[in-house]
């Protein structure tokens, strides 16, 4: 579902009720442990966390008005989704991060290429989410994105 809005609170207010706690609960846990650099917007519909233009003047690729994009939150119609382009773009990352879900939640992971999809509100992994948006800082991912888009 794409919901309008200009800031993180006016997206969280549109939200159904039962979403708006998991995903202030989600934006919390990630503002408080997303490494310096990062900054919180909204990006393509969703909450973003985006290298901004100041520390990555050439910007997304595919958009280069549009900062470089790097974790993305969702509600969607069935699921909430974390969106993790370092996860997408490093396979070790990929790796841990499949390995370690099943210590963090009784359910099978149910992930595409960067999208988790979150579908029991009563099972989110607060602390692997935690966990995972800790360990890329901005400068690993302005490096691997140029690695990539090297390729």
């Amino acid at each position: 579902m794409q919901y309008k809005a200009d800031t993180p609170e006016e997206y969280i207010e549109q939200l159904p009720e039962d979403r708006q706690e998991v995903i202030q609960k989600l934006r919390s846990i990630i503002n408080k442990n997303i490494p310096e650099g990062f900054k919180e917007t909204i990006n393509y519909g969703m909450l973003g966390w985006v290298v901004p233009h100041e520390i990555y003047p050439s910007g997304y690729h595919c958009t280069p008005e549009l900062p470089l994009p790097f974790l993305s939150l969702a509600s969607q119609k069935n699921f909430i989704g974390f969106y993790h382009m370092g996860i997408y773009a490093n396979p070790e990352l990929y790796q841990w991060f499949v390995d370690e879900y099943s210590k963090y939640s009784k359910y099978k992971l149910d992930m595409g290429k960067s999208c988790v999809r979150l579908k029991r509100m009563n099972d989110i992994p607060y602390d692997l989410i935690k966990e995972t948006v800790q360990k890329m800082s901005v400068q690993d991912w302005i490096s691997l994105y140029e690695n990539n888009l090297k390729r």
